[in-house]
């Protein structure tokens, strides 16, 4: 090889090696991003509540004594379980429970008494009629028939009297036990007692109309629970009844429990400074489920309008306004349009536009991410959808 030849290659070289300096020091630098795989799977049509809902008991009773008075006997005790007509609290009646011995006396007495006028009475008419019979015979005069017929009739009106006289001292000790009850608080259904106010020795009153006062005894059914979760008024039309849902409890951390819509209400709460609602009521599909659950949990409901099992998907936070994604193909990010079907806040179906096994990118909001840019996936690898 001649020395000139050696020099041009040489030259060829360095030329080469700072032409690749120069590219790689030009070249644009590759943002890094995450990507999923399109797979085939279930996507829902959801709607959930605007705000935290509650679990409520199907029964619910906070209960006082329809009249005032001072509390005698408090029977029961926060978290104790009873069984219904079970007395709960006496206010101080012996007054009352006097009055009731003394009908009861009186009504014993008013029988009696009729017992004997009915007595006398059928005597009388026993008598009259032998009276009669010998008058026929010309035995007696007209006069004495006349007068033991009339008596007759005297002592039957004196028998119904005293009967009707009973019946009134009856209606009396049911009268002075009504009211006697009116003293005794009593559980109107079985359950739980969730709360109580006051002491024995203290003094309550019912509540004056339109003035809520704390009830006497907080009665609570366990048995049958239920979710009310406030729906947004755009949502609410979609809903119908017996629609499936899932109910989620912060106790209960990410653990669904399965139900179903079973009332909507008729009207739309305006609540001022709050979004426009319609209250729904979700019910539990099973009943051990409620077992373990108390009212007053707060709850979360999602009502599922419309479900699609295994169709391609992907993450909605893929999704580009327009319905379009980046692929990530071969170190290059490539747009795409695609038609889209059902979707909620996790995945989109996709109808057309996309095949299985393709890369969507996910972190959309970073930096430099757009149609045609050299990118790399973060951690060498897609991320696998959940």
């Amino acid at each position: 090889m001649t020395q000139r030849l050696r020099r041009y290659l040489l030259l060829s070289i360095a030329v080469a090696a700072i032409a690749a300096l120069l590219w790689y020091g030009t070249r644009p630098t590759p943002v890094a991003v995450l990507a999923t795989a399109v797979q085939s799977g279930l996507v829902e049509a959801t709607v959930a509540n605007t705000r935290a809902g509650t679990v409520k008991a199907c029964r619910r009773a906070r209960l006082a004594p329809p009249q005032g008075g001072q509390v005698a006997e408090l029977l029961v005790r926060k978290g104790d379980q009873v069984e219904a007509r079970q007395l709960l609290l006496r206010l101080w009646n012996d007054d009352l429970v006097a009055q009731v011995a003394l009908a009861r006396s009186e009504a014993q007495a008013a029988i009696a008494r009729a017992e004997e006028a009915c007595l006398v009475a059928d005597v009388a008419r026993r008598e009259a009629q032998r009276i009669a019979s010998l008058h026929q015979q010309k035995l007696v005069s007209d006069e004495q028939r006349d007068r033991v017929s009339t008596d007759a009739r005297a002592r039957a009106a004196a028998c119904t009297a005293a009967r009707a006289s009973a019946r009134v001292s009856n209606d009396r000790v049911h009268l002075n036990e009504a009211l006697l009850e009116r003293t005794l608080l009593r559980a109107p259904f079985a359950g739980m007692v969730a709360e109580t106010t006051g002491e024995v020795g203290e003094f309550v009153t019912p509540s004056p109309p339109g003035i809520p006062t704390p009830p006497a005894v907080d009665l609570v059914d366990n048995s049958c629970l239920y979710v009310v979760a406030p729906i947004d008024e755009i949502d609410a039309p979609r809903v119908a009844l017996n629609m499936p849902a899932r109910i989620l409890l912060d106790a209960f951390g990410n653990r669904p429990f399965a139900g179903h819509v079973a009332r909507i209400a008729p009207y739309v709460l305006d609540v001022e400074k709050q979004a426009r609602t319609v209250e729904m009521e979700v019910e539990f599909d099973d009943p051990q489920d409620i077992a373990r659950l108390l009212a007053g949990y707060s709850a979360d409901a999602e009502i599922i309008l419309e479900r699609r099992d295994n169709v391609l998907r992907i993450p909605t936070e893929a999704l580009l306004e327009g319905n379009r994604v980046l692929l990530f193909d071969d170190g290059l990010l490539r747009e795409r349009r695609i038609e889209t079907g059902v979707t909620n806040w996790q995945y989109t179906e996709v109808l057309n536009g996309l095949s299985g096994g393709e890369l969507v990118v996910t972190s959309i909001d970073r930096e430099g991410v757009r149609d045609g840019a050299h990118a790399i996936l973060e951690g060498g690898a897609p991320r696998a959808a959940p």
